[in-house]
């Protein structure tokens, strides 16, 4: 029976067909109550024509239903329609182990960590006493989430409402998940794959967990080595194998295996069910026991050569233990000079289906831990960013909860706690287990910090402030560096403490006066001083370890002597590593380094910039729009036939507008002045632009006619820096965001036009951050995002008197617009476009349902009518290859 799309069965919508076989077709569908994808199984006709069957499934599924485990495939529904019998399973994406291993043997560490995952999952179902009886690589899934074992299909299940089923044959539960004409699985009086299956189940005896322990061993063996346990020309010669033969020990095929999983395979394989382990748990338990390094106590896995020889010299005369004895006595005395510190090398994955972020906006690279003993990391699947921690003897990372949406981590000095930039927030967190801790409020989101002995923090908030110091107690940060404006500096960022953890190094960047070109400065500050001394000069960060200077130049990790006593220069530069990610826009080079010679960096490729797309409102991508580069802070003009932006460049550091013209596909350059330029905001007719320059050293609200013509005007200019964000209809004000100082943070301007002169007057300016305030249509009210209780959330005021507020997301909100009439707010949150209904009154504003949208970032544009959004889409935040740890690095110093 074949279903066509939009066919529904109860409450599930059928999409598209996913696989078929022997026992019914499989479809993707969507369960139209919960809003969620399901997988669902429509069973053969004869299935449904025998009613012992049907009563005996329906018993079973009862049971299977029950096996609720991270690394199980779950069976949600079993359901009657029209006739048509079907089962409801999860739906899952990835590949199969099978599909994995046509590649060959798995790397150990991706070995193990699903190795736990499927001997846990059996564990599982064994407890429920369910045998699994058909396990093999095809039955694996790889999803982002971890294993799912699946296809229970020739499952045993015992004591099932009181009777026995332990002679089923095969049941319709299996999920296919890839159509296939591959005979994988031979159904009948012997049950399963012959090529997995175990002594007992080929000589027809009862299977029970046991049998399941065997096929694990053949599975593991098989992603250790890329080689079947068990291989014959006929079906006959393969049951003989698997009777009488042992396969060659893993260690033959990969020397460098702990001897220790060598025997956790054969105990496996042993063909005596009482030989084996003989639960699932116990087998869980000594593979995660491997994975943490356990069997590092033994001697390392040599080839089978090897290990004979040795075996024989152990077994050797006595003669030869006497000379062995005399050796190690001369050894003793002579007391030889131990051999030098070798570097080594290894590398260390990202999570299953996340994305490390490296460099860039909003991401923030990795962090190894002063001791040396963990390194952190920002990764991300689809939904919010945060942190993962991995110690050195483990083999996998794991998240830090309360870190969602964190950037720029770093290490106290004690390796206890992991500092870190998120909601505006200067935190930290301890790597032992606890909540998120706030210190203090940043503006912006975070250009790095170091934390030294005494428990002090240096900071880098955002461009234009200068680092400051706050205690990691928390309390009110201090500046303790100056901006040189007569020489245009515009950040001070990426601090690194040195030993004696008062003075400090970081990063100064302007741009050459009367150039287009970028200084880049490292320079070396005290705390309790301003005064700073120039150290290096390269667009990196720079890190100090073991008496040398670590910095990126041109992708090539370098190391340069230095004395920190005298804090000099003592030698050349020479080359680490090759390939290192290095974002020139940020100056910023993805490593990191400890205090006793461990090294972790990054190859790849880091933040690339982003592009525009046309999106529907269903979430349906339709078109891209122009040329990708470090696009920012898009406009829609009024008719919008075009779109002003910020074009990042990251030569020179500086920024100008742009305008793109949606109708003839043409991109050109609005701005030509050697400063930033960000912001734009379109007059009500079209005719004008506003926006943030620093043409005099702080970001002042400027305005140029579109046409081209005329010079641009400064109409608003102050200490503080300024990014218009709003342009009422009626052409009389203008909102921008108002970067604070001290206690405000940052706050919400206002310019109102008099007598064709701009005033300013604060609009909302709080203990508080406030920030992208739009006006509504009607210029009645103004919707903005603010952290006044906690998570940033966005809000609507009325314009101009702020008599009422109103709450319009309930987790999290951000970049909020208006649609052309004013019945629909749209926002970011988690990761997706939002729209909450709005009625606007005359004295008041009723709220109505929110709902998502699609899946996107925040930088999400809605035309008027709201049927489509521009999406200022990133290309690349990060990368997957993965982290390489270096021990011992400083063994490759040259002398």
């Amino acid at each position: 029976m074949t279903l066509d799309t939009g066919t529904r069965l109860g409450p599930y919508e059928i999409e598209t067909p996913i696989g078929a076989g022997g026992m019914g077709e499989v479809y993707r569908a969507k369960d139209t109550r919960l809003e969620r994808v399901v997988a669902i199984k429509v069973l053969p006709t004869h299935f449904s024509e025998r009613t012992d069957l049907k009563q005996r499934f329906d018993r079973e599924a009862k049971v299977i239903s029950n096996l609720s485990h991270p690394n199980i495939c779950a069976l949600f529904d079993v359901g009657h329609e029209n006739g048509v019998d079907f089962l409801v399973m999860e739906y899952l994406e990835g590949d199969s182990l099978a599909d994995r291993l046509s590649s060959g043997p798995l790397p150990l560490e991706e070995t193990l960590r699903i190795a736990v995952q499927v001997a846990q999952a059996l564990d599982a179902a064994h407890r429920d006493a369910v045998v699994h009886r058909d396990l093999k690589p095809a039955n694996v899934m790889l999803t982002k989430s971890g294993a799912k074992l699946l296809d229970f299909g020739l499952a045993k299940i015992g004591e099932v409402d009181g009777s026995d089923s332990s002679s089923l044959t095969a049941l319709p539960t299996a999920l296919p998940t890839a159509a296939s004409d591959k005979p994988l699985t031979t159904a009948g009086t012997v049950l399963g794959t012959f090529q997995y299956m175990a002594p007992e189940q080929l000589e027809g005896q009862e299977a029970d967990a046991r049998s399941d322990i065997f096929a694990f061993g053949t599975l593991l063996y098989e992603m250790a080595t890329g080689n079947k346990a068990f291989e014959g020309k006929s079906q006959a010669s393969l049951i003989a194998a698997i009777l009488e033969r042992d396969p060659a020990p893993i260690s033959a095929a990969q020397p460098m295996s702990p001897p220790a999983l060598d025997r956790l395979v054969k105990r496996c394989l042993a063909k005596d069910p009482d030989d084996r382990w003989q639960t699932a748990r116990d087998l869980a338990l000594e593979l995660a026991w491997i994975a943490e390094g356990g069997s590092s106590a033994g001697l390392p896995a040599p080839v089978t050569a090897r290990r004979k020889k040795r075996e024989r010299v152990w077994m050797g005369s006595t003669a030869i233990l006497a000379l062995i004895t005399l050796a190690l006595a001369a050894a003793f005395f002579l007391r030889p000079t131990p051999p030098s510190p070798v570097t080594t090398r290894s590398s260390l994955l990202a999570p299953e289906g996340m994305t490390l972020l490296s460099a860039g906006f909003g991401a923030g690279p990795l962090a190894v831990s002063p001791d040396g003993s963990h390194v952190v990391f920002v990764a991300r699947e689809d939904g919010p960013k945060q942190l993962f921690v991995r110690s050195l003897d483990a083999m996998d990372a794991r998240p830090l909860p309360g870190t969602e949406g964190a950037s720029r981590p770093f290490w106290s000095f004690d390796s206890r706690y992991v500092g870190f930039f998120a909601d505006q927030k200067l935190k930290k967190i301890a790597i032992g287990g606890g909540p998120a801790l706030t210190i203090c409020s940043v503006t912006g989101d975070g250009r790095g910090g170091t934390w030294n002995e005494e428990d002090t923090i240096i900071f880098s908030g955002f461009d234009n402030e200068p680092l400051q110091k706050v205690a990691a107690a928390g309390g009110e940060p201090m500046a303790i560096t100056e901006r040189d404006s007569l020489k245009g500096e515009q950040t001070h960022r990426y601090p690194y403490f040195l030993p004696d953890g008062k003075r400090y190094l970081f990063l100064s960047r302007s741009p050459a006066m009367g150039t287009e070109e970028r200084l880049t400065i490292t320079y070396l500050g005290t705390l309790g001083t301003v005064e700073r001394r120039e150290v290096l000069r390269v667009n990196s960060n720079v890190q100090y370890a073991s008496g040398h200077l670590l910095f990126v130049r041109e992708r090539t990790l370098m190391a340069q002597p230095f004395d920190p006593g005298k804090a000099e220069l003592t030698g050349d530069a020479f080359p680490i590593a090759e390939g290192v990610q290095h974002d020139t826009a940020f100056s910023r080079g993805v490593f990191s380094v400890s205090r006793n010679g461990v090294l972790a960096y990054q190859t790849g490729e880091a933040w690339v910039g982003s592009e525009f797309v046309w999106y529907e409102r269903d979430g349906t991508e339709k078109e891209i729009i122009g040329e990708p580069g470090l696009l920012f802070d898009q406009a829609f003009s009024p008719d919008e036939t075009r779109v002003a932006m910020g074009i990042f460049d990251p030569e020179t550091s500086n920024a100008d507008i742009w305008i793109q013209d949606l109708t003839r596909g043409l991109r050109t350059r609005f701005t030509f002045a050697n400063s930033r330029e960000s912001s734009p905001e379109w007059s009500p007719d079209g005719k004008h632009l506003v926006f943030g320059s620093t043409r005099k050293v702080a970001l002042d609200i400027c305005l140029k006619a579109t046409s081209g013509v005329g010079k641009v005007e400064i109409i608003f200019e102050s200490p503080r820096e300024k990014h218009p964000t709003s342009w009422s209809r009626d052409g009389r004000h203008i909102l921008f965001r108002n970067l604070g100082t001290g206690a405000t943070k940052i706050d919400i301007g206002l310019l109102t036009l008099t007598a064709e002169t701009w005033e300013f007057t604060p609009f909302l300016e709080t203990p508080f951050n406030e920030d992208q305030a739009v006006f509504s249509p009607d210029g009645k009210w103004v919707a903005y995002e603010s952290d006044a209780s906690g998570p940033t959330q966005v809000y609507v005021t009325s314009f101009p008197e702020k008599s009422s507020v109103w709450q319009i997301s309930k987790t999290e909100g951000r970049r909020p617009s208006w649609r052309g009439d004013g019945k629909e707010l749209y926002f970011a949150s988690e990761g997706r476009i939002m729209a909450t209904e709005i009625s606007p009154a005359a004295d008041a504003l009723h709220v109505g349902a929110t709902r998502p949208l699609f899946t996107s970032g925040p930088r999400a544009m809605p035309t008027a009518d709201g049927t489509r959004f521009l999406v200022n889409r990133t290309l690349t935040t990060g990368s997957n290859t993965p982290i390489t740890l270096v021990l011992n690095w400083t063994a490759d110093v040259p002398e």
